[in-house]
């Protein structure tokens, strides 16, 4: 047995996956809180994701209905970028500054400038730094908070720590490092000139975790841990990574000619590519992958954190709010919302606010509103699809994840908008999987036993039944909206 672990912003899943059977056999999750502040600050405790992964575990176990000591590895997913900078009794020295946290927006800019622009930051890095990014997160601290910095002793990403709680093991490994800012892609190694450009005062060689490859374990379990969890002695821990890597494994996206899309609290588009690259656009991210080769990547910050807003503002449940996008026509009467709750990142927008346009006194309606937030998230991810330019040529079908992909409604607003065929996984919630398939490929790699790719082609399924095809009349309905949607951005924000 294999057991995935998904650390989110909203909540941990764990699931436990049977390979031999295909499928899993038990799961389950537990809430985190959300510390969200005026100025765009959101950060959480680094110990409720603990609390939340003991509990997770031991009901997906249970569930499962087999004995933990049959679990043979683990492996951990996270959300990316967030900044958990430990002492040296490995405790954090101040809550982690999330993905979502756009506080540290000037610090971002003053790094881009000072490494030479987008130009400079390419030759670092082989990205362009963005807002979210784990380096500015580390100069605010300096700046902000010199006490807590000053006891830095380790820098981990929130994945890296989970790992280092089961394991003691201080190490990273490429993808979930891709997003620090303080890492070259192309080469796969850390820039200790560039984190000396941040946090001068700071020794690379003593505060980067050791860096591992992605089919290389972290370590195992440790003894004392073990025992509490009632694992046997030997629990291996993969490598691990980031939740859109780990959600590309989950999704079988390890090769070209795959598109993965996460309508999640975030929205994340993310592609295959065997060598690095270099696209048209700097909101595409050349993140490395966490099973070889790289994922191109753009992700967008409103979602389901952005549908909710709305959803519980009106107070409406999951099932109200999806009748009310249903019954609201394509365009919503001519409302325009641009959802940009927590700044947005595509388009470079970090310090943008949310904004309605075209409401009247007949077309103000809750339904119109249910509709208009979840089509300016749908037009934002196209917004991000389009930066891709001819990464994706050729793509006509985008495997769909995350909790919005449960919506039919939603999955057929995704395929008319993008005018491409949309399907989903079985499984949905493809990061917790796909921590699972890296977990067995860790192991199984030490046996001298299989590999990723028949791995993922036995136990990734696509739901058929979720299958949403292009409506030809409203991928023409909505490229009018796209075009409305396009002059409000150009408007509020001088963005073409």
């Amino acid at each position: 047995m294999y057991v995935g672990v998904d650390c989110g912003t909203q909540s941990t899943k764990v699931v436990v996956l049977d390979p031999e059977v295909g499928r899993i056999l038990g799961e389950a999750s537990r809430p985190h809180r959300l510390d969200e502040q005026e100025g765009g600050r959101r950060e959480q405790d680094p110990g409720t994701w603990i609390t939340a992964l003991r509990g997770a575990l031991k009901e997906a176990v249970a569930k499962s209905g087999v004995d933990a000591e049959a679990i043979r590895a683990i492996g951990v997913s996270g959300q990316q970028h967030g900044l958990v900078a430990l002492d040296a009794a490995g405790e954090p020295v101040h809550p982690a500054k999330l993905w979502c946290d756009t506080e540290t927006a000037p610090w971002n800019a003053a790094l881009v400038e000072r490494l030479g622009g987008e130009a400079g930051c390419l030759e670092r890095l082989g990205l362009v730094l963005q807002t979210g990014y784990t380096a500015s997160k580390l100069a605010w601290l300096r700046d902000t908070r010199p006490e807590a910095y000053g006891r830095i002793a380790t820098l981990m990403l929130p994945h890296d720590y989970l790992n280092f709680w089961l394991t003691g093991e201080r190490v990273a490994e490429a993808g979930d490092a891709s997003g620090t800012g303080y890492f070259d892609t192309r080469t796969r190694s850390w820039r200790h000139d560039v984190l000396a450009e941040i946090a001068p005062e700071l020794d690379p060689e003593r505060v980067l975790p050791r860096l591992i490859a992605s089919r290389e374990p972290a370590g195992t379990v440790r003894p004392a841990l073990a025992h509490e969890l009632g694992l046997a002695d030997d629990v291996l821990v993969s490598s691990g990574g980031g939740d859109n890597m780990l959600g590309a494994i989950g999704t079988g996206n390890i090769r070209p000619g795959l598109v993965t899309l996460s309508l999640g609290t975030s929205g994340t588009i993310c592609a295959h590519s065997p060598d690095p690259v270099v696209a048209d656009s700097a909101m595409v991210a050349n993140f490395c992958a966490s099973h070889g080769g790289w994922l191109p990547l753009v992700c967008t910050m409103n979602i389901t954190s952005a549908t909710t807003r709305i959803r519980e503002l009106l107070g409406l449940d999951l099932a109200a709010f999806g009748e009310r996008v249903a019954a609201a026509p394509i365009g919503a009467e001519g409302v325009t919302m641009l959802p940009f709750f927590n700044g947005e990142r595509v388009p470079m927008l970090p310090e943008a606010s949310a904004s309605l346009d075209g409401l009247t006194s007949v077309n103000t309606t809750p339904a119109n509103l249910c509709r208009a937030v979840v089509e300016g998230a749908t037009l934002g991810l196209r917004y991000g699809l389009e930066q891709f330019g001819r990464l994706t040529e050729g793509v006509d079908e985008i495997r769909l994840i995350g909790g919005g992909a449960r919506s039919p409604v939603w999955r057929q607003m995704l395929a008319d908008i993008t005018a491409s065929r949309v399907v989903c996984p079985e499984v949905t919630d493809a990061a917790a999987l796909g921590a699972a398939l890296q977990a067995a490929w860790c192991h199984r790699a030490g046996a001298g036993d299989g590999e990723l790719a028949e791995l993922c082609t036995r136990l990734v399924h696509l739901d058929e039944s979720s299958r949403a095809d292009p409506d030809p009349a409203s991928v023409a309905a909505y490229d009018e909206i796209h075009a409305r949607y396009r002059r409000c951005l150009a408007e509020r924000h001088s963005v073409t």
